[in-house]
C-alpha cells in the first residue's frame, strides 16, 4: 500500500481489512512510512503488518523495529534475507528469472516474489514450479480480480495485489467503501482459485 498520508493509509487498511485482506504491505515509498508501519500495527492488532520496498539490511533492521512482521523487497538482497531471519521475520525478495528464484530462495526466502508478473503471466508461475516445486512463489505486479484465480491455479500460494485494491479516486473523495469491496471481490477469486486448483 501506498498513500499521500498516514491517516489516509490507516483508512484504506481498515477499509481493505474489513474486505477480508489481513495482510498489508505498507511500502517505503510511502511518506514516512516507518510511522505508518508503527501506526498500524498499534491500531489493527489484528492485521499482519509488513513493509515493502526494503532495499537493504538497514532499512530492513529499522522497519523491523518500527513493528513489521515481514519483509518484502522488488529485487534480491541477501544481506536483507538474513537480516529478517535474524529476527525472525518472514521475507519475501523480489526475482525474475528462474536463476534469480531459485538464488532467493536458497538465500533464505519464505516465499519469492515473483515480480513483475504482469510481464510474465500465470503460465510462467506453473513452468517455475514444475521442475521446482519446493518453492512458494508469490506473483507481485499486475495482479488483479480477473487473474487472480489463475495465478492461484498455477501454483502461486499467495498473491500481492496494490492497485486492484486502492482506487486512488474513490480514496480522493473518501469513499473507502470501494476498497472494501474492492478487498472481498479479491479474496473470493483467490478462494475460487483454490477450490479450483
Amino acid at each position: 500500500m501506498r498513500a499521500k498520508s498516514p491517516e489516509k493509509l490507516l483508512r484504506a487498511a481498515r477499509a481493505i481489512k474489513e474486505g477480508g485482506v489481513f495482510c498489508i504491505e505498507v511500502s517505503m515509498t510511502t511518506p514516512n512510512a516507518l510511522q505508518v508501519i508503527s501506526e498500524v500495527s498499534k491500531e489493527l492488532d489484528e492485521v499482519v503488518i509488513g513493509a515493502g520496498t526494503v532495499l537493504d539490511p538497514e532499512t530492513a533492521r529499522t522497519v523491523i523495529l518500527a513493528g513489521a512482521e515481514y519483509i518484502v523487497s522488488p529485487t534480491l538482497d541477501v544481506k536483507t534475507v538474513e537480516t529478517a531471519r535474524r529476527y525472525d521475520r518472514l521475507v519475501a525478495p523480489g526475482a525474475f528469472t528462474p536463476t534469480e528464484i531459485l538464488r532467493a530462495w536458497e538465500a533464505g526466502a519464505d516465499v519469492v516474489k515473483v515480480f513483475p508478473a504482469s510481464r510474465l503471466g500465470p503460465k510462467f508461475i506453473s513452468d517455475v514450479k514444475a521442475p521446482l516445486p519446493q518453492l512458494s512463489l508469490m506473483p507481485t505486479g499486475g495482479v488483479n480480480v480477473e487473474n487472480a484465480a489463475e495465478f492461484i491455479r498455477a501454483g502461486a500460494d499467495l498473491i500481492c495485489a496494490g492497485s486492484a485494491l486502492l482506487d486512488k479516486e474513490a480514496m480522493g473523495r473518501g469513499d473507502y467503501s470501494v476498497l472494501t469491496k474492492n478487498a472481498r471481490n479479491l479474496v473470493t477469486a483467490v478462494k475460487k482459485g483454490r477450490e479450483e486448483g
